[in-house]
């Protein structure tokens, strides 16, 4: 049990390899911490949460992520998924909850973790990632409509109804400027990576954007003071009314967080030679995190895709690039505090929208719309649910239509054939029915084998052998669905022989009364021959 623990927390080799790659390390954090300041301050904005709640969350939870989390490379702050699922929290419950939910959230992963529930992301379907990551990007754009077009959100309306209702209600002389600010941040985003791609696109296009309105005196909404110090660390006030409310909130964040960060982790260990991931240590990270952030004042964090994804390219092999890229932001937070503060929400807008679309990455949809029909409905249906109702339910009911499409499939497979009996055939023979189960038994084949047992052409069946020796799945259901069979065949005075039950199946049969059910323990054998056999003994001992 310690060394379980012990496997949780920092250890000396997460720095193996800092005396070979300090150097590029220092310059992969200082290059994501370029990338993740306007990230960063659009994530806090759209959440409702504000810009500062946004910077202190990338510096305080970045840095105990990075430290405690298990992933040598992925880069931790606010991310427009959380941004999501907040926006609704700080609309419905006020800014007042958000620490609490912080907090709770934080504990709920951290309990994730030390209990080892890390490996259960592995579970979620691909088309549900994608399909989801697909919802999130939309949701994501249609947030920035509102400050692209130069006005405050509608209250209370959901993301898509109020994208539309801005639109239609625009005040075009206003909107224009906007627009103008946004269309500069995304035709640089877009250009600047084909000169040189050293460019750090998204601060450069900001910086751009921020002189332009500044020297052409352009009457566009700046994100406005920030605090020029990180605030001291304050408890959230723990009211139980509150917390019962909250609950819900807490418990969709937790999901969301464990669920991102541990993609992002993932993603990160198929990009780097670092190896691989350790998930449980990632949920105590990341479960520390969101504590210390929401003690700070910030915001729920995860592990950032986008962030990570330039931690590596940049050459990142150790936590000390994601350490740096925090202590980049910290030193905004003291030094920089007043340039920030004049830039943009439609410059930050247009960061998020161009960010938006290359979430989407064509060549994966095209591939999973043409993979089956199947995957292809739980993707679009996951993106829609997403779009139109909320993340973790898209996650819940896109987990469920796969395990059905699944099911369905593995019932498919899974057959009861009638066989003809082996050898020349003997007066009686019709009176037994061999039965090959294959595939996979559970609830679905109950009424297959009835049906193989009483057809139309062999209306006395007296005796019944079962074959198992073909049977991959078998699962209590299934079992316990075999055992009814035997006993109301036995009851009706037919004979049940089981033969060839597979060592991974016996204790389960022996525990849900299979073998119990049995008029005989010598009806259970191992050998087909040995069981025709007994069958035929059966038969001719009938009265006729």
């Amino acid at each position: 049990m310690p060394h379980r623990f012990s496997r949780l927390l920092p250890h000396r080799d997460d720095y193996a390899d800092l005396p070979r790659s300090w150097r590029r390390d220092i310059l992969a954090g200082v290059t994501v911490g370029v990338v993740a300041l306007p990230l960063a301050l659009a994530f806090g904005i759209s959440s409702g949460v504000g810009a500062a709640a946004g910077l202190i969350t990338a510096v305080v939870a970045g840095l105990v992520a990075a430290v405690f989390g298990g992933s040598h490379v992925q880069v931790s702050g606010p991310t427009g998924a959380m941004a999501v699922v907040l926006a609704p929290i700080v609309a419905q419950h006020g800014l007042g909850s958000i620490a609490l939910v912080t907090v709770a959230a934080g504990l709920l992963v951290l309990a994730a973790g030390v209990t080892g529930l890390g490996r259960a992301v592995t579970f979620i379907p691909w088309p549900v990632i994608e399909g989801f990551t697909l919802g999130i990007a939309t949701i994501i754009f249609l947030q920035q409509v509102p400050a692209a077009f130069a006005q405050q959100p509608p209250a209370g309306e959901r993301t898509l109804p109020a994208a539309i209702t801005v639109v239609a209600q625009a005040d075009w002389t206003a909107a224009a400027k906007t627009l103008g600010v946004v269309t500069v941040v995304a035709l640089l985003m877009v250009t600047l990576p084909r000169l040189h791609r050293a460019i750090p696109e998204s601060l450069t296009a900001v910086i751009v954007a921020t002189v332009l309105v500044s020297v052409l005196h352009i009457p566009v909404a700046a994100i406005g003071e920030l605090p020029s110090h990180l605030p001291a660390p304050v408890l959230p006030h723990a009211d139980l009314g509150a917390m019962r409310t909250l609950l819900g909130a807490a418990l969709a964040i937790a999901a969301l967080a464990a669920i991102e960060s541990l993609l992002s982790a993932r993603v990160a260990a198929t990009m780097s030679p670092t190896g691989p991931y350790a998930p449980d240590r990632e949920l105590v990270g990341q479960g520390l995190a969101s504590v210390a952030s929401g003690v700070f004042g910030g915001m729920p964090a995860t592990g950032a895709i986008a962030r990570t994804a330039v931690n590596v390219r940049s050459g990142a092999r150790t936590r000390v690039a994601a350490i740096v890229h925090s202590l980049v932001l910290l030193a905004v937070v003291y030094l920089a505090t007043g340039p920030v503060s004049t830039i943009p929400l439609a410059a930050l807008a247009g960061v998020l929208m161009v960010t938006s679309f290359r979430m989407i990455s064509a060549a994966t949809v095209r591939k999973i719309l043409r993979s089956t029909r199947s995957d292809a409905l739980t993707f679009v249906l996951t993106a829609v649910v997403t779009v139109c109702f909320d993340l973790i339910e898209a996650v819940e009911i896109g987990i469920v239509v796969a395990a059905f499409f699944a099911l369905r499939s593995i019932a498919r497979r899974s057959s009861v054939v009638r066989e003809e009996l082996p050898g020349p055939a003997l007066p009686g023979d019709d009176e037994i029915a061999l039965l090959r189960l294959d595939g996979a038994m559970f609830f679905g084949a109950a009424e297959r084998i009835s049906q193989a047992i009483v057809d139309g052409e062999h209306p006395h069946t007296s005796v019944v052998i079962i074959r198992m020796s073909q049977l991959g799945m078998l699962d209590a259901t299934g079992a316990h669905t075999l055992a009814e069979i035997a006993t109301e065949l036995e009851a009706r005075g037919v004979t049940v022989i089981i033969k060839g039950v597979r060592p991974e199946h016996a204790e389960l049969l022996a525990n849900v009364g299979v073998f119990e059910s049995l008029r005989h323990e010598n009806h259970l054998l191992d050998s087909l021959d040995d069981a025709i056999d007994h069958a035929r003994t059966h038969v001719a001992h009938r009265p006729h």
